[in-house]
């Protein structure tokens, strides 16, 4: 895998391995932001606290974020409005509005050195500006401060702009250095089983009151069937030097827009977002490159990487308990690329639960929820596209598939790695499993 720049001059101390039986009220599986901030709540309340990691801490979604801190996700209020009501949007943004405060008070009362920044946050369209009016509208009935523009600091011709005031940005893995040097972690961890309170890795076990799945993708396929619940996505990142500098991010709200935001001296572009193993007809890349070699002919690339992110149908993460069926595991996933307030409002709900106290944003991000119109509609979707998949098999010839439910894998030549088109596994050229549902690596021929 390509190395971002959260990764460049820092290192994280490593942990041992799990190689005893232990109890703890709370076991968190996932040492990403997620379950890294859940853990730091819980124990900030007086509970016991155990992470298990199948790789280092960090190394999974975290790595890959371009670590916006914001309550603006795309065009996500209007669609809050037409699928949850009002109620519903003012609970989404209050939830993520919080969650930057609470980042602040936290890096404060830690003195965590990880260059956070309070800025503005910018919807752009190069288009109609109908889509931005409504979802400015539906902003205010959420109780954000959303206000209209055609003045940003982007060399791009726009129709409108919608600024959210008062967001951030940061360092994540300084953050979650400093956040996990307070935590009992097992790193090279993988869990293998889990069953009522008990958590098996291979050579240890973990039996806890409390069991939260923090992993990006939970691996359980019932009870929750998550697997049918989400897709994933890809999207690429470069980190250019010599470019512009920037005092706010932004975020393209068009088919081809584009993300940017500054990173000390990297300016990073992002976007080429497809579903994770669909073929790529050109190189996101290279794209990427003729736009930054045209705005900003003396700029180069620096690092590049990839994201993979956690979709719903609906848009809305699910942030709860796991299931009905199984009520000491509680989930966090479906961040669906905004996975750093993801990550808190998560944190902020779980231990909340497990505390028997409310949250504000819990009945939004209920697992369990109704499902609305446009959440049938993605289902059935979804559900259509792995059978087309699936259907693959017919096809004579050789195939690699996926060790998760057998799903045929695509390759992706932009990141040398088998991808399941179904559920979004990952495997590197040598078979070895880069990203779940799927636990095993392939079977190479």
């Amino acid at each position: 895998m390509s190395e971002s720049i959260w990764e460049k001059n820092l290192s994280i101390s490593e942990r041992g391995q799990l190689e005893e039986t232990i109890k703890t009220d709370v076991c968190i599986i996932g040492a990403g932001m997620a379950g890294i901030l859940t853990g730091y709540l819980l124990q900030k309340q007086g509970l016991g606290v155990v992470i298990l990691e199948a790789d280092r801490i960090g190394s999974g979604q975290t790595r890959g974020t371009t670590a916006k801190i914001t309550s603006q996700h795309g065009l996500i209020y209007s669609r809050l409005c037409r699928n949850f009501g009002t109620a519903g949007a003012w609970q989404y943004a209050s939830a993520n509005e919080a969650a930057i405060d609470t980042y602040e008070r936290i890096i404060d009362e830690e003195h965590i050195s990880c260059d956070f920044k309070r800025c503005a946050s910018y919807l752009y369209t190069r288009k109609s500006t109908a889509l931005l009016e409504e979802e400015a509208e539906a902003a205010r009935l959420g109780g954000i401060a959303a206000s209209l523009t055609k003045e940003i600091e982007l060399p791009v011709n726009i129709s409108a702009a919608l600024r959210f005031p008062n967001q951030a940005a940061f360092h994540p893995l300084k953050f979650l250095q400093a956040l996990s040097e307070k935590l009992d972690i097992y790193e090279k961890s993988k869990v293998l089983k889990v069953t009522g309170r008990k958590v098996e890795t291979e050579f240890g076990k973990v039996w806890a009151k409390h069991i939260i799945f923090a992993c990006h993708f939970p691996f359980i396929n019932i009870p929750g069937y998550y697997f049918m619940r989400l897709y994933q996505e890809r999207s690429y990142i470069l980190a250019l030097k010599n470019a512009l500098s920037l005092e706010h991010y932004y975020y393209g709200i068009d088919n081809d827009g584009l993300s940017f935001r500054m990173a000390g001296e990297y300016l990073l572009l992002s976007g080429g977002n497809h579903r994770t193993g669909a073929k790529l007809t050109d190189s996101p890349y290279k794209l990427h490159s003729e736009i930054a070699a045209k705005f900003w002919p003396d700029s180069f690339a620096a690092a590049h990487w990839s994201a993979q992110d956690c979709m719903t149908p609906e848009g809305v993460p699910y942030i709860g308990r796991f299931s009905k069926k199984a009520p000491n595991w509680y989930v966090a996933t479906g961040f669906g690329k905004w996975g750093m307030t993801g990550s808190m409002v998560s944190a902020k709900i779980l231990s909340k639960l497990i505390l028997g106290q409310a949250e504000i944003g819990q009945d939004i991000f209920y697992p369990q929820r109704e499902l609305c119109g446009e959440a049938i509609t993605g289902y059935l979707k979804n559900g259509l596209h792995t059978i087309k998949n699936f259907s693959k098999y017919i096809i004579p010839g050789p195939k690699k598939v996926c060790t998760h439910l057998g799903c045929p894998l695509t390759w992706n030549p932009e990141e040398g790695t088998y991808e399941c088109p179904c559920h979004g596994s990952r495997f590197d050229s040598e078979g070895r499993l880069i990203g779940g549902p799927a636990r095993r690596n392939l079977h190479m021929d």
